[in-house]
């Protein structure tokens, strides 16, 4: 029988065979720079394919889409980052927020393309780092 339960430590370590890097982290860098909210986006569907935190999707037209928290953040100075990829051209593409405030519930993201035009893609990827409320 698995019991749930609490583990609290301050350091993460490994007694693998490591060469040439550290061999123990600080939980503080794992906590705050984990993704709190991402999803990889099928932008032909246009569908969340997985997702972490994620509540919903919602497509405004062409390459265009707001993402909304389950769990919001504490405050609007996150991260933001995202990449999109056409299945078809293998072209990379950025994705990045779409102009206008930023929330701590949800984004406005567009996925663009080399040229600057907003477009779908086969894999739009976006995710957020940054403290939850």
């Amino acid at each position: 029988i698995m019991a749930n339960g609490t583990i609290a430590f301050d350091t993460l370590s490994t007694s693998g065979q490591i060469q040439g890097t550290a061999k123990s982290v600080d939980t503080d860098f794992i906590v705050s720079g984990s993704p709190k909210h991402w999803v990889n986006i099928d932008g032909d569907t246009p569908s969340a394919r997985n997702s972490v935190n994620n509540a919903s999707l919602t497509d405004n037209g062409n390459g265009d889409y707001t993402i909304a928290r389950t769990t919001n953040f504490s405050a609007v100075n996150y991260c933001c980052q995202g990449g999109g990829n056409s299945s078809g051209s293998g072209d990379g593409r950025i994705t990045a927020l779409a102009e206008g405030t930023l929330s701590t519930s949800s984004n406005q993201v567009k996925n663009r393309s080399d040229a600057n035009g907003v477009q779908d893609d086969a894999h739009v990827n976006v995710s957020f780092i940054g403290d939850l409320a």
